[in-house]
């Protein structure tokens, strides 16, 4: 597989009837792939009896005057385990450009700087991630599992929760209601 065929930056689709009912409908932002696996942080679902000022808390940050709001099930890998999908005017330590999408951090620091008004101007905040082995992402693919969409980051920023698996197929050009569960092979 060539550097670009990885899908860092991209947005990945559950395929209908792809098998797994973790990811129905799953829309995941995808932060690393490489040789050795890939990452991907859930943008689709939202983490029930989690909101954000609830999160702050329990991580000891005052929530100040941030408004509150959701927590996305970004996974079923690691589930206390925090991230937070930003643009790109802001970066810490240890956060991580996944161009041309958004930004990716794990540190207290984006929470802290989001809760005291100074952290980055669009973010999205989750709790675990989704994570495939080396080739493993690949071979799911070519069971007809993912779709690979372009990575455009008005859908995670300005489109709903629950719209975006929607959204992101009409962006690609595709009438998602038009989808089928199974696929044939000629």
């Amino acid at each position: 597989m060539t550097e670009a065929q990885y899908l860092a930056g991209r947005i990945l689709l559950a395929m209908p009837g792809m098998g797994d009912a973790r990811f129905e409908r799953a829309v995941i932002a995808m932060c690393v792939h490489d040789e050795h696996g890939a990452l991907g942080i859930g943008i689709g679902s939202v983490r029930e009896g989690v909101t954000l000022h609830s999160l702050l808390t329990d991580v000891g940050i005052d929530p100040g005057g941030v408004p509150d709001g959701p927590v996305l099930n970004g996974g079923p890998v690691e589930t206390s385990r925090g991230f937070v999908l930003h643009s790109t005017d802001w970066g810490g330590s240890g956060s991580v450009e996944v161009n041309p999408l958004c930004a990716l951090s794990a540190s207290l620091d984006v929470l802290r700087a989001i809760a005291e008004g100074r952290g980055p101007s669009k973010w999205l905040v989750a709790l675990g991630y989704a994570g495939w082995g080396a080739g493993q992402l690949e071979g799911e693919m070519r069971q007809h599992g993912w779709y690979a969409a372009q990575g455009r980051s008005e859908i995670l920023f300005e489109s709903s929760v629950n719209a975006r698996w929607a959204a992101t197929w009409r962006a690609e050009g595709i009438d998602p209601s038009h989808l089928v569960s199974q696929t044939g092979r000629a």
